[in-house]
């Protein structure tokens, strides 16, 4: 995938950066071209060979038809939530790392789900930090709306999403409560 200067991109589990230019350097004894990229949430730069665009997950931000299908998305119901603490740990975190907006807002949903059922983790607390984090910033700099607007929006299609698992899927609360 080419990249042009200005272009704003998703770095998987990093969120949306700016190319801000081409350099070249030597690496032993071989010239290498690399896309310089700033992390618009951290001002931090990043690094990536020309070549190895596709193979690090970057891609463009979503359009709009992605975005009318991931708030779609957000307010669905979803699969059960794991009960292993490892299995969804490993699971949430190879979600975020994928790139996907929407792996993204699984994790968001699952990890909202079970933050009404018990205190996270740190862990858990975190990679539900990142994925909100994710989607917003995403959304936001796709130029759809204003980050508070969005934040509010996301909160809302997710507590929608919730309340369907549970009516959809009573026995699983009713499981975990005896």
């Amino acid at each position: 995938m080419e990249l042009s200067i200005g272009q704003k991109v998703c770095y998987p589990n990093q969120g949306v950066c700016q190319v801000e230019g081409i350099q070249n350097k030597i690496i032993g004894s071989n010239s290498m071209s690399f896309y310089l990229l700033r992390v618009l949430s951290d001002d931090s730069i990043i690094f990536v060979p020309m070549t190895k665009t596709e193979n690090v997950g970057i891609r463009p931000i979503i359009c709009f038809s992605e975005y009318e299908n991931l708030m779609e998305n957000l307010g669905t119901d979803f699969e059960n939530v794991s009960d292993d603490w490892k299995t969804r740990s490993r699971e949430y975190g190879e979600k975020l790392q994928s790139g996907s907006v929407f792996e993204a807002a699984d994790v968001l949903k699952k990890l909202t789900f079970l933050s009404h059922e018990k205190k996270l983790s740190m862990r858990e607390q975190i990679l539900l930090d990142k994925a909100k984090f994710l989607l917003v910033s995403e959304i936001t700099n796709a130029s759809f709306s204003g980050e508070t607007k969005i934040s509010e929006k996301i909160d809302e299609l997710v507590a929608a999403a919730c309340e369907k698992h549970i009516s959809v899927q009573p026995h699983i609360m009713a499981a975990r409560i005896h």
